[in-house]
């Protein structure tokens, strides 16, 4: 998921969308340690995804937070 993407979500489907990742990392982790594992990418793409929405979380609790790109073409 790309930052601006997130930035557009309003706090509560941000806060959502954290549990969700939160536990898919859980069931990812699991299946990791079982060695039944399909993508193990996965992980690292749900721990990156996690850290952007803490980032923007903590971007607008300090009043810094920036504006979402728009494309023009």
């Amino acid at each position: 998921m790309k930052p601006d993407d997130i930035r557009k979500m309003s706090r509560g489907e941000r806060e959502a969308k954290l549990k969700e990742l939160k536990q898919e990392l859980i069931k990812l982790r699991y299946q990791a340690k079982m060695g039944h594992i399909d993508n193990p990418g996965r992980i690292r793409n749900i721990k990156r995804t996690i850290a952007r929405i803490l980032t923007i979380n903590r971007e607008e609790e300090l009043g810094i937070a920036r504006q979402p790109k728009t494309t023009s073409k």
